[in-house]
């Protein structure tokens, strides 16, 4: 890595530092490759250290860098490109879709679920529990909630388990079940969130991570049939917009 100083200007020292560092990552770096410790990159840069950590910092949340305590600051893959959605006329489970059910749980959903959703209070729904990965690493997972009036099942009161081997096979039923109806449209939002520990620990990431949350909304009749929460890690995805709706996708 070369010797270059960052100088003062208009522009603050971290933002300089950060550009100069993204031409090293391409240019003098492999995939893999640990960085000189951060004593070394100041003293090349002639910046203080804790210029230097907001620089990487970025870097980080870019997905430009992985961090590891005991291993040093490593040069990460390239992202993983996965379409989202490719077609807004299907279901969750349609040919094609490449996630895979992990589980099926009932209860109460989240109050902004709950919301899209229109459930009454105390109204249960049946939640699938799906992940998906890319290139041999987790990708997103998602909780896909639908009310049980709306599958045609009678409303329970009586929570079910967790992700046993049985309910990955009622979740796959709750999918089927939707296919029966047929799609009137989508609606998808998309914004910045932090990992929840559960969503941390299935994406490999750390607690409050940056994470990209996508909503779903599938509508059939003219009401809101079922709704999906997709959590996809921030250092891996960007986002595009298909041609009829928005969509991110991992890269």
């Amino acid at each position: 890595m070369g010797t270059t100083h960052v100088e003062q200007g208009v522009e603050p020292k971290h933002r300089q530092l950060k550009t100069v560092l993204s031409e090293a990552l391409e240019t003098e770096f492999a995939v893999g490759q640990v960085l000189p410790n951060e004593r070394e990159l100041a003293a090349r840069f002639g910046v203080a250290r804790a210029t230097l950590r907001q620089a990487l910092e970025q870097l980080e949340l870019e997905g430009r860098l992985h961090r590891r305590r005991g291993v040093g600051t490593t040069v990460a893959p390239p992202r993983t490109v996965v379409e989202v959605g490719a077609s807004p006329d299907a279901w969750p489970g349609a040919p094609g879709d490449d996630w895979q059910v992990t589980g099926r749980t009932r209860g109460l959903p989240p109050l902004t679920v709950a919301r899209l959703l229109g459930t009454a209070p105390g109204e249960l729904v049946e939640t699938v529990h799906r992940d998906r990965g890319g290139d041999g690493r987790p990708v997103a997972v998602e909780l896909l909630h639908v009310p049980q009036p709306r599958l045609g099942l009678p409303v329970s009161r009586e929570p079910a388990g967790g992700a046993a081997t049985e309910d990955i096979e009622e979740g796959r039923r709750v999918l089927r079940r939707l296919h029966r109806f047929a799609l009137d449209g989508l609606d998808r939002s998309v914004e910045l969130g932090s990992a929840t520990d559960e969503d941390a620990g299935r994406l490999g990431r750390l607690p409050g991570a940056p994470v990209l949350v996508v909503t779903s909304q599938y509508v059939v009749a003219g009401q809101v049939a079922a709704v999906g929460v997709a959590t996809y890690r921030a250092d891996t995805c960007r986002l595009t917009i298909g041609d009829r709706h928005t969509a991110p996708t991992p890269h």
